[in-house]
Parts: structure tokens; C-alpha cells; sequence
């Protein structure tokens, strides 16, 4: 699906998209942009972007992931970051994302995350 540069899985209470590129930039971005207003717009809220592989990110990258982000708190969801790298990690710190977003070391942590957020509300 979509070249191999990433796969959207849905869940009962989730959606992942898994990024399978080492780089998320203007290549990829504007898709994932795309699949996530798909996404949202078939109504689901909570989202989880596993950037396991990745390994670089741009600004266009970044932007995608705050479109995930807005998405989800626009439809009262939850979005969870999972997977990063050193050299991604630091791009969100320099950013200062790191206080914006939920970040989870692993796709298990963040489907707990999800589910815990789900139960309080």
C-alpha cells in the first residue's frame, strides 16, 4: 500500500500508520497528510504514528505529524507519537514538541496510552 513507504492499520478504537522509510520528508509527508484526513474524516480519533524506522525528518515531516495531532484533538481523540529515534527525537525537542505531543517508546506503550486516555473520558 502507497509504495511501501508506510501502512495504515485500523483497530477497533485506533488507527497506526507505520512509516517503513527512513525518511520522513517532503516525499512522504504530503501523503500521510492525505491519509490522515481520510482517516479523521471516517471518524476516527484516536492515532498512533510508529516512526520505528525512520530515522530522519523535515519540516514537512513535522507538519504531518502536527496534522495527526490537530486531528485527533479536534475529534476529542488522543495521538500518540511511538518509536522515535535519536536523531527525530531531537528534532521534536529542538522544537519543542516534546511538551506538545504524547511520545511512547513503543506502539504497545501507545495503544496503552490510547486505552487508558479512552477509559477516563
Amino acid at each position: 500500500m502507497f509504495d511501501n513507504k508506510f501502512e495504515v492499520q485500523k483497530h477497533d478504537n485506533y488507527t497506526t500508520i507505520t512509516v517503513l522509510v527512513k525518511k520522513l520528508d517532503t516525499h512522504i509527508a504530503p501523503t500521510i497528510k492525505s491519509e490522515l484526513v481520510l482517516i479523521a474524516g471516517n471518524g476516527e480519533k484516536n492515532i498512533i504514528i510508529n516512526l520505528t524506522d525512520v530515522r530522519y525528518c523535515d519540516s514537512s515531516g513535522l507538519s504531518a505529524i502536527l496534522v495527526a495531532n490537530r486531528l485527533s484533538k479536534n475529534a476529542k481523540g488522543t495521538f500518540v507519537l511511538a518509536g522515535l529515534q535519536v536523531a527525530v527525537e531531537r528534532l521534536i525537542s529542538i522544537s519543542q514538541l516534546d511538551t506538545v505531543l504524547n511520545i511512547t517508546k513503543t506502539e504497545d506503550d501507545a495503544i496503552n496510552l490510547i486505552q487508558r486516555n479512552d477509559r477516563k473520558k
